[in-house]
């Protein structure tokens, strides 16, 4: 049976600040993107997620951002790759800490927002956040926007990777996202969101806004637990996977 990770960006909650049914969604996923307070999160909703992680037994990965709280990381900012590289070393820290006394193990990791997508295009970035991980453990599983630069970097130095697809993000001729704020960046049926996941991996293909498909070779699918629809599109996306014939398995090393 061909497997497919199926994972959701959590732990963005902050102070007062609720976002997201993380305890419903984690029923349904195989892997965690955790937020390590610079673009969400804080450290008792860190604490939290891990615990409730290793409870539901859901792959912990680290989701490592631009400190932009106000803007949730999906703002540029303009940062030396030396400043890159010791900020994800910093999150990774801070979530690992977590994870470790709650007697579990950090899986992958995975940028979030303004940070993924500068990496996907920009080498210089993507080499500094893969030698974050790659220094921290050369263990740890890289994911990146399939077909990537981050991809491209992580496997040069030796780090095992993960090609991601997007079930609920439409997608450009190249195989990039659709800018947010764009016509058809977003996909918000479920019914349409589970049709692209089970052709992203079982065919490798996703549709553009235009109607035409474009190439898109997957090792796992994400699901952003902060769009108000996410617990209808996980439900309906997981049912599809496994009605394909699809076994839904998290990132294990």
């Amino acid at each position: 049976m061909k497997a497919i990770d199926l994972n959701c960006d959590m732990g963005e909650s902050f102070g007062r600040y609720v976002l997201g049914t993380d305890e419903v969604l984690m029923d349904y996923v195989s892997s965690i993107n955790l937020a390590c307070g610079f673009h969400a999160g804080d450290p008792l909703v860190m604490q939290r997620t891990v615990e409730m992680a290793v409870k539901k037994k859901v792959a912990i990965g680290a989701h490592p951002a631009y400190p932009d709280l106000q803007g949730f990381g999906r703002r540029f900012m303009e940062m030396s790759a030396e400043e890159v590289e010791a900020m994800v070393l910093y999150q990774l820290g801070a979530l690992w800490g977590f994870v470790k006394v709650a007697g579990a193990e950090l899986i992958h990791v995975k940028p979030h927002g303004a940070l993924y997508n500068r990496a996907a295009q920009d080498i210089k970035t993507a080499r500094a956040i893969a030698s974050a991980v790659r220094r921290f453990s050369k263990m740890l599983i890289l994911v990146g926007l399939a077909n990537s630069a981050l991809v491209q970097v992580g496997q040069e130095i030796g780090l095992k990777t993960a090609n991601e697809g997007f079930v609920e993000r439409g997608y450009q001729e190249d195989g990039s996202l659709i800018p947010r704020g764009q016509k058809g960046d977003l996909i918000h049926d479920p019914r349409v969101a589970a049709q692209q996941a089970v052709r992203l991996a079982t065919e490798g293909i996703a549709m553009q806004v235009s109607g035409h498909s474009v190439e898109v070779k997957v090792d796992t699918l994400c699901i952003h637990g902060d769009s108000p629809q996410a617990v209808s599109i996980v439900k309906a996306v997981r049912s599809a996977l496994e009605e394909a014939g699809l076994e839904i398995r998290g990132m294990y090393r």
